[in-house]
């Protein structure tokens, strides 16, 4: 027995943006006969009755964009995949009152207010404890401002081209600090840029999915603007994948599995930065940073493996089970570079997160 969409979400069910489907009759029609429903249409119209499979083939093409639209608001993969699995049961509920115009447009209107519910509920999100003291047996400088919630993104987004209106292409606005700097942002603000600034959508658009003024919308996005200091020159970072970009990271990884301090010194930039979500604490500087990896992993065989995270190359690092003839991974580097040298180094050591990237948790040694 088909389920039939209720009518729940009366405020997400409203009239979207207008923006009709372009490709509804290719070619015109001729005078008298009735144009024949697109692919698009028949989904819906099936859908308005009640089918699943068409809802999904109807949501299919939006549901990776969408993902990263979430991600980009919370700034962790596993709470955007909660809220668009929300979002999208919302669209499924109400898809009887939607009119078929701009389809896009009212999925982002359903995941935004969502998303913007979440931050409002802050107490779903797990909160932090248990964190070591900064001020005891560590040398990194305390940094309790920074999204500890923040997680890497492990999707390749390069098929997504964002709107004439947009400022930042796809590579920058899913780049990890990009989004860390969007966590900084009031909630409002950080949807508005991203709608506006990483989208492309026209500020009419924009204040239809949040349900306000063009007037307010600007103004949030002047605000926002001014609070988002990107921490990366996009002209400045090698293309990805190429040889430029594998040369400074098989430097750097050359150098930390020789534990070879000074190379390490010399292939970070004067201003380069660590991190390690959640913990609350940071190092700064080539030395600091040089040490502190030298100093946490010296006896220990390495085994970094290459993959990506925010459209950036990470490394997967394993250490030896000191008790078994296997590596155990121990966390995700994700490496922000500047011209020929390394910027940044995230780390992240919850194991958890490399399934996402498909590594396992051990490995056979040779």
């Amino acid at each position: 027995m088909k389920h039939r969409p209720s009518r729940r979400f009366a405020d997400e069910s409203g009239a979207p943006p207008v923006l009709y489907f372009q490709e509804a009759y290719p070619g015109g029609c001729v005078k008298g006969q009735v144009p024949r429903m697109t692919e698009v249409e028949v989904a819906l119209a099936r859908a308005r009755e009640g089918d699943g499979e068409a809802f999904s083939e109807l949501i299919a093409p939006y549901r990776r964009e969408l993902q990263a639209h979430c991600y980009r608001i919370l700034g962790s993969v596993q709470d955007a995949e909660d809220v668009l699995q929300e979002a999208l049961l919302a669209a499924w509920r109400s898809i009887g009152r939607f009119d078929g115009r701009a389809l896009r447009a009212w999925l982002y209107r359903i995941a935004t207010n969502r998303c913007l519910n979440y931050l409002r509920g802050e107490s779903r999100r797990p909160q932090l404890a248990d964190l070591p003291d900064p001020e005891v047996g560590w040398s990194g400088k305390a940094r309790p401002g920074d999204p500890w919630w923040l997680e890497p993104y492990p999707f390749d987004l390069e098929e997504l081209i964002p709107g004439p209106e947009a400022r930042y292409d796809t590579r920058e606005s899913i780049a990890l600090s990009f989004v860390a700097g969007l966590q900084h942002l009031p909630p409002q603000q950080r949807a508005v840029l991203v709608l506006r600034d990483v989208l492309g959508f026209p500020a009419a658009e924009a204040a239809d999915i949040l349900g306000t003024t063009q007037t307010a919308v600007n103004s949030a996005l002047i605000r926002a603007r001014a609070g988002l200091r990107p921490e990366r020159d996009p002209h400045d970072v090698p293309i990805p994948k190429s040889p430029a970009e594998a040369a400074v990271v098989d430097r750097f990884v050359s150098a930390f599995e020789r534990f070879d301090l000074e190379e390490l010194v010399a292939v970070l930039t004067d201003d380069a930065r660590l991190t390690m979500p959640p913990e609350p604490a940071e190092h700064r500087g080539p030395r600091p940073i040089a040490g502190f990896l030298v100093q946490t992993h010296a006896g220990l065989q390495l085994k970094l493996l290459p993959t990506r995270a925010n459209g950036q190359p990470a490394l997967v690092l394993y250490h030896p089970d000191p008790s078994a003839p296997i590596w155990r991974a121990c966390g995700l580097i994700v490496i922000t570079l500047r011209g020929h040298q390394v910027h940044g180094l995230t780390r992240f050591a919850d194991p958890g997160l490399l399934a996402r990237f498909g590594f396992p948790r051990t490995l056979p040694r040779d």
